[in-house]
């Protein structure tokens, strides 16, 4: 059975303004990829000047290993994630997909909460709070980690002692930030910025039901809401909560992208 965070926001979805700010090696492939909002694929004979393209995040071998007399080493990489929004984290999957013989033995994450963090210094003087000690991953898999409601605006995560993670998944709830919200005037009640949520639909076959509430324009079809197609009466339907009460004065149904396949009508 998958665990209940697996359905709520990834809080540091390139989508939803998530990225990668620092890392300690990039030297295979790029951090940014660890928060891209696609699923990670694999190009068969595809290389660079550094080796195997790899759409992940990946460092070089580390020659500075040493054992302890645990026999853990003693040195590993990192990589510093913004979240898109503030929020509380409910679980992480580190996910490895396509790194067999390439992916970090195991890894921990730490978090800090630091609005408005842009540059190395303010990332030095954040205080990092252990969120989840010391795990192994395993390879070319979804590596799920549940913890219980931790505040963060920042995550920290640590590989041992080095290798490449497909993907970074961070799942929680936004923490809206209503002050800065009222300056906008106009307010969009269902955006996950707003604190909306997406808590039920009837199908999504094709897209997720997150993909409604992301803030920003669709780039895609693969960016919107798309149900099967139905063969029974009846129609499609999604149930979105609000991210606090409000007045609706207008709703935008946008159907962008979607030309022999978008709804021939739709109610609220």
């Amino acid at each position: 059975m998958s665990p209940d965070f697996l359905e709520l926001l990834d809080l540091a979805s390139e989508r939803l303004g998530g990225a990668a700010v620092a890392a300690s090696d990039e030297f295979f492939a790029p951090k940014e990829r660890l928060v891209a909002a696609q699923a990670p694929i694999w190009r068969e004979g595809e290389y660079t000047d550094r080796g195997k393209w790899m759409d992940g995040w990946e460092t070089r071998r580390r020659r500075d290993v040493l054992p302890g007399e645990t026999g853990f080493d003693l040195a590993h990489d990192w990589c510093i994630v913004r979240l898109g929004a503030r929020g509380i984290i409910r679980g992480f999957d580190v996910e490895t997909a396509h790194f067999k013989g390439n992916f970090p033995d195991a890894c921990s994450i730490e978090t800090c909460i630091m609005p408005g963090a842009r540059t190395h210094y303010d990332l030095d003087r954040a205080v990092w709070h252990s969120t989840l000690e010391r795990a192994a991953l395993r390879g070319d898999s979804h590596n799920l980690f549940d913890v219980a409601g931790i505040d963060a605006t920042h995550i920290r995560l640590n590989i041992f002692p080095d290798g490449g993670v497909a993907r970074l998944r961070v799942y929680g709830d936004i923490l809206p930030d209503w002050d800065a919200l009222r300056h906008h005037g106009e307010i969009d009640f269902a955006s996950a910025l707003s604190g909306g949520r997406v808590v039920g639909c009837s199908d999504m076959f094709f897209g997720s039901r997150h993909n409604l509430i992301m803030p920003g324009q669709a780039r895609t079809m693969a960016e919107g809401w798309e149900t099967k197609r139905r063969r029974t009466p009846g129609h499609d339907w999604v149930v979105i909560r609000l991210g606090a009460p409000g007045a609706i004065v207008r709703v935008e149904v946008d159907t962008r992208h979607f030309k022999g396949n978008a709804p021939a009508a739709c109610s609220v």
